[in-house]
């Protein structure tokens, strides 16, 4: 390949977790650096997207935001298939959001399907740590990492999207496990032409 391809990488980044946990806001201050304090419930689902450059790769990470709520919990195999990464998040000061981790997990693994579902890589975040200083907590570090082990060793952030915390740490790390993932859906680009305005005969990103 010439200098004049760029190699471009699209990697598909679900967000899973309750209503309310702040996967809206968490995606907000990693791609706008915004937060805004009141958010209407996510419908269904919608999706940033921020470009990345990693080692030699460029990548395109596009984050999916899901509404938490049970009624669109099922959204359909065509949402999460092709997905290179889910992040969990939950509030460490709910319990409850916590303890639906494992229903998140399965009901993304049953969707999305997997080669390996046990290789699959999943990252856990526990937002809004800033909270009270900290002394509403619910769900100590130790039973997240906990949590984290039993599950295959997992990457955990605790997280403040308030407070722009751990934020961009959290989705490098999305995006690096999900490139370990990615099965080449590489998008490739002549020269400068940074978009492409129709979509290509030849094949295409397999979501």
């Amino acid at each position: 390949m010439d200098g004049s391809m760029k190699r471009r990488t699209l990697l598909k980044v679900i967000v899973l977790g309750d209503s309310g946990v702040g996967k809206t806001s968490l995606m907000n201050q990693y791609v706008y650096k915004k937060f805004i304090r009141q958010y209407k419930s996510t419908i269904g689902a919608d999706f940033v997207t921020k470009e990345l450059q990693i080692d030699d790769k460029l990548v395109t990470l596009q984050i999916w935001d899901t509404a938490g709520q049970e009624r669109f919990q099922s959204l359909g195999a065509a949402f999460y298939r092709g997905a290179d990464c889910c992040v969990l998040v939950y509030d460490v000061n709910v319990l409850r959001s916590f303890e639906t981790l494992q229903n998140w997990h399965e009901e993304f693994l049953k969707q999305a399907d997997p080669a390996d579902t046990e290789a699959f890589p999943f990252i856990l975040l526990g937002n809004k740590i800033d909270v009270d200083g900290g002394n509403s907590r619910a769900v100590s570090e130790k039973r997240a990492q906990e949590w984290c082990a039993a599950k295959g060793n997992i990457p955990y952030f605790e997280t403040s999207a308030k407070e722009d915390y751990n934020v961009d740490e959290a989705f490098l790390c999305a995006a690096k496990t999900g490139l370990t993932n990615e099965h080449e859906q590489d998008i490739y680009f002549k020269g400068i032409s940074e978009t492409v305005s129709e979509p290509e005969q030849r094949g295409g990103c397999a979501c």
